[in-house]
């Protein structure tokens, strides 16, 4: 098999025993392209090729570097997709009418329901989504799983209930720690669960989820490697090996290569499986 186009994000999918599958996305361009199930990649030799060519995943104008998901530096600096309340939920005004960007935009993804959660990747973390992105926001980070802290009816909120807890707990993920084996630690996501509503006390309370349940996932790895290397296409621009397994937005090769894929969003490449 043999493809080509700009790259995207890759979609994901959960069933019910956390099972994660993950579909290849792109673009001609800006014209999407038919999604194709990665399953039947996996313990084949796959090599991906880029041929230098960039375009930005929202005007489609051809670019030398990207900016989040595969933006211009225009584009970044306009689009709602990166708008200051992205990374820093708390700074959103639109539950007060006020829009940093695209009111619209923003009206549509943050006046909607989000949850605070803490995932486990390499360790706990806490973060923020809409409460539609669960668990797929897991799934993107390579966390084992997830639980639910608290409902918020808009992103500020939820922001702000992130922020309260930051001081006793992360918000990043470490990739490289992540893209080794990692159990699932259920009494530890319950204990932190417990601690981070007694530290938001009464102020927050009417928010809080009242279910403990737990999401597990398990990710298509035939391998985890003892050793990763983040490789880039700007500096190599061909990465080829047997793929032993996806988790998060990575690709992980026997050799211990692993390319993030969501990263290189708007790249052209061509991709060869088999």
């Amino acid at each position: 098999m043999k493809w080509v186009g700009n790259v995207r994000k890759m979609g994901s999918s959960v069933d019910i025993h956390g099972h994660v599958t993950y579909q290849w996305c792109g673009a001609d361009v800006l014209e999407p392209l038919e999604t194709i199930s990665l399953e039947p990649w996996i313990g084949k030799h796959v090599k991906v090729t880029f041929d230098g060519i960039i375009h930005c995943s929202e005007t489609g104008r051809r670019i030398k570097k990207t900016y989040g998901d595969g933006l211009s530096y225009d584009a970044f600096m306009k689009s709602p997709l990166a708008c200051p309340s992205i990374i820093r939920p708390e700074l959103s005004r639109i539950h007060e009418g006020i829009a940093l960007r695209d009111e619209e935009w923003e009206r549509a993804n943050h006046l909607q329901p989000h949850v605070v959660y803490i995932s486990q990747t390499s360790h706990l973390k806490v973060g923020v989504t809409r409460a539609t992105n669960v668990p797929s926001r897991w799934v993107d980070q390579g966390a084992v799983g997830g639980i639910v802290l608290a409902n918020a009816p808009y992103r500020q909120l939820a922001g702000e209930i992130e922020v309260a807890l930051k001081s006793m707990m992360s918000d990043r993920t470490h990739w490289r720690a992540m893209l080794l084996e990692v159990n699932l630690d259920g009494e530890a996501l319950l204990d932190a669960k417990e601690e981070c509503l007694e530290t938001l006390g009464l102020t927050y309370e009417s928010f809080f989820e009242d279910s403990d349940e737990i999401t597990a996932l398990r990710y298509p790895v035939l391998t985890y490697l003892p050793k990763v290397t983040s490789s880039k296409l700007d500096k190599r621009p061909c990465i080829s090996g047997r793929l032993v397994g996806i988790k998060g937005q990575y690709l992980m090769f026997e050799d211990g290569q692993v390319w993030n894929v969501r990263a290189h969003a708007g790249y052209r490449v061509s991709v060869e499986v088999g």
